[in-house]
């Protein structure tokens, strides 16, 4: 049976919710509407929400073989040497274990239920055709048994992929360390944590948290739960669950400090509170453990002026466990680096509003306009004569802008998402985070050089990779664009809670201060703008000698692992004449003696075919793949999309007193049309002016797809005037200003980035 589905043109995709298990016995004759609600809840206390059981089925084992021999032929065409797999995996999944995951699922927040780790794996698995996979959880909300619950979720999805040494697939154990900051000095950002084993004896007793105190308390609280059970009587169950919940993550208590990790109780809440800290206690427990960092360009959460300068001249930087890096992302793309007016402005400086150029307006900058525009249309009856005038109040309106920091936005009372145009948003970057910070992109990473007291020089050796960042338990959900609302963290609100998050926010033609420390974090996000830039997610993709899971770990380790915005191309990028022969993706090169050769093939991913496989329908049923793939699986075809182009970034040594990061950073420095009609695309190259360098130079490539349509793919839609400046938006809302079953679609060259190649001569 093939679930109804719009893809086929058959109606909406979201047909059904996940599970909302209920704790309460409550007679329905006891109340109606609103007093039936009320009862629902005073009588329920809620039940623990616990992992879930999941599917207990192989994939066939043709399946799984025709992966590996599609590949063949493919590698065969782009004439490629390596015999190596490229398999798909999903770095960053989120379950109801996490808090906002849990906050997010309720009906009051548009969620569709909740989604446990064993979702997840049927998700990946089944759904998403996942080589691999990982469970991140945010370590400020697991508490002790949903850690041991995490644990026993990993090792059954495990089970259900069959004999070890050849899996259908791989679960890896981790959480998300979630710090943020309130200024540049004391931000680090977000980084998953993933371990090689997962048995129980091999891994942390207990996961190691930020300092997030905010996520540790429940964040409806009772008189919420109260209103919006008596609004839907028969969905009071899952406000007490959520309440129980957020108790249950309360009432752990903090873990002693001073003492060594190994020894601390094992039902405590442990915070590492930077990097170094964490990295320190993963070296305790002496397992296998990576650290990725990502979301550092999101400006949803980094404050302006953010570098990830500051974490490489601290010390905060592990090259042995921060090997890879997340680029892109459900929340978009980390990639590129650009030097706009005040991005890396500090201290006093961060205070100042630079003027807006032709190819970026800052926000500050637009909030004067704002105020400005509305002060000179206001009635002169009913303006206070003693007033700044409108010159004052633009002036105070960009310094309150900047005073705020992540908040700004809140600085301008009643401020639309269509007032704000397109300020601080790159207009011409592939799915760029939403306010990119370029201090936190790869890029910048790549080009930065610290030298310590003892001359030994620092620098970030990155493998780049992709993931979903999904919280709704579904990896690798970027295999198809479709349904908006579910397969993005885009919300649809409830009506009341919209109103309620607005309550006070009248347009006014004076901006506010606003004190940064006194704002909740969840209320500092603009969510409603950011909307615009939520997309189906990436992958991570690795070149592994088999299937097992100590072969993708090794190719983590040697960094021989690409990024996908979503799509399975595939991609090879290798040096041909390295000082030991042929080196690949994400090699280290020492004493290149001769001018270095290159060569980069790619081919683009299988078109889809709309529904599932047949032994997903039969292993999952109807109801369960509509809850949990939506309706729609990976389901290839055999034909390929077309790759259009190859491009290659370079990065030139930065030297005693070399140029600037701008200049040093050749984007595109080389590019190559691809006459693609479904065989893929290669190319050879060598870099003459390498003889010349004076150290590390760092090579990395790009594939780009033909256009296809994408979920958001086209931002905030802005419309330009003959000088280049958006003068108008068509942000696609979460709340009912845009369709409910509207995706948003436009047209995207989808990405693939290989890591780089190191080469020093």
């Amino acid at each position: 049976m093939r679930t109804p589905n719009r893809l086929r043109g058959e109606g909406p995709a979201r047909l059904a919710v996940g599970p909302r298990p209920r704790g309460c016995t409550v007679t329905l004759r006891s109340a109606i509407g609103a007093l039936l609600g009320v009862a629902l809840l005073v009588g329920c206390s809620g039940e623990h929400q616990g992992p879930g059981t999941s599917t207990d089925v192989q994939l066939p084992e043709a399946h799984v073989a025709a992966r590996a021999a599609r590949q063949a032929e493919a590698r065969e065409k782009a004439g490629v040497a390596s015999d190596k797999q490229i398999l798909f995996g999903d770095l960053h999944v989120h379950t109801t274990f996490s808090p906002d995951a849990f906050m997010t699922s309720l009906p009051m927040m548009g969620g569709s239920g909740l989604h446990p780790p064993a979702d997840a794996c049927d998700f990946a698995r089944l759904c998403a055709d996942l080589d691999f996979w990982s469970i991140n959880d945010h370590a400020e909300g697991i508490t002790p048994a949903h850690w041991d619950e995490t644990i026993e979720a990993i090792q059954e999805c495990n089970a259900r992929a069959g004999d070890p040494s050849d899996p259908d697939s791989v679960a890896f154990l981790g959480w998300e360390w979630s710090q943020v900051g309130e200024t540049p000095d004391d931000h680090y950002g977000h980084k998953n944590v993933i371990f090689l084993e997962t048995a129980r004896d091999r891994v942390p007793r207990r996961p190691i948290a930020a300092p997030r105190p905010e996520f540790r308390v429940a964040q409806l609280p009772f008189v919420g739960r109260l209103l919006f059970s008596a609004l839907s009587p028969f969905e009071a169950g899952i406000y007490a669950d959520y309440a129980l919940y957020a108790e249950e993550v309360a009432s752990v208590a903090e873990c002693p400090t001073g003492v060594d990790t190994t020894s601390l109780p094992d039902d405590c809440h442990e915070v590492a509170a930077h990097p170094r800290d964490l990295h320190a206690k993963l070296d305790q427990w002496d397992t296998p453990s990576l650290v990725i960092p990502h979301g550092t360009s999101w400006g949803l959460m980094t404050p302006r002026g953010f570098d990830l300068a500051r974490e490489l001249e601290s010390g905060q930087h592990d090259p042995e466990r921060q090997k890879l890096f997340e680029v892109y992302s459900g929340h978009g793309a980390s990639e590129v680096y650009r030097d706009w007016p005040g991005a890396f402005a500090s201290g006093e400086d961060a205070l100042v509003c630079p003027e807006p150029t032709a190819e970026f307006l800052p926000c500050c900058w637009r909030a004067g306009e704002i105020i400005r525009a509305r002060c000179e249309n206001e009635d002169p009856g009913a303006a206070d004569p003693e007033a700044p005038g409108c010159d004052e109040r633009e002036v105070e309106a960009r310094r309150l802008y900047l005073q705020a920091g992540a908040a700004g936005h809140l600085s301008v009372p009643g401020a639309d998402v269509d007032d704000w145009l397109d300020c601080d948003q790159c207009r011409d970057c592939f799915n760029p985070a939403y306010s990119l910070r370029p201090g936190g992109s790869v890029q910048n990473a790549l080009a930065l050089r610290s030298t310590d007291a003892n001359g030994v020089e620092h620098a970030y050796r990155f493998g780049l990779i992709g993931s979903s960042d999904t919280h709704d338990a579904r990896g690798g959900n970027g295999f198809k664009e479709f349904d908006r609302l579910e397969n993005t963290e885009a919300l649809r609100r409830h009506p009341l809670t919209t109103r309620l998050m607005s309550v006070g926010s009248e347009p006014e033609a004076r901006s506010r201060e606003i004190v940064l420390s006194e704002v909740p974090l969840q209320g500092r996000r603009d969510m409603e703008r950011s909307a615009s830039y939520l997309l189906t997610g990436g992958l991570a993709a690795v070149h592994a000698e088999s299937r097992r899971r100590e072969s993708i770990w090794q190719a983590f380790e040697a960094r021989e692992v690409y990024a996908t915005s979503g799509d399975r191309i595939l991609l090879w990028f290798d040096l041909l004449n390295g000082p030991t022969g042929e080196a690949p993706m994400g090699a280290i090169v020492e004493g290149q003696g001769e001018v270095p050769r290159f060569r980069v093939s790619a081919a683009g991913a299988f078109e889809q075919k709309p529904g599932c496989p047949e032994f997903v329908e039969e292993a999952l049923g109807p109801e369960r793949l509509a809850s949990i793939c939506l309706g729609e699986c990976y389901h290839p075809s055999d034909a390929r999309r077309a790759i259009e182009r190859l491009e290659i970034v370079r990065i030139r040594p930065a030297g005693p007193e070399g140029p600037p990061v701008a200049d040093r950073i050749e984007d595109p420095w080389q590019v190559f049309p691809c006459d693609d009609e479904g065989d893929g695309c290669s190319a050879e190259f060598s870099d003459p002016e390498f003889e010349s360098a004076e150290g590390e130079v760092v090579y990395y490539a790009r594939a780009l797809q033909a256009p296809t349509l994408a979920v958001n793919a086209g931002g905030l839609r802005c419309t330009y005037d003959e000088a280049g400046n958006c003068v108008d938006v068509a942000p696609c809302y979460g709340d009912a200003r845009t369709d409910a079953h509207d995706d948003c679609l436009a047209e995207n060259r989808e990405h693939a980035w290989s890591s780089p190649i190191f080469v020093r001569p």
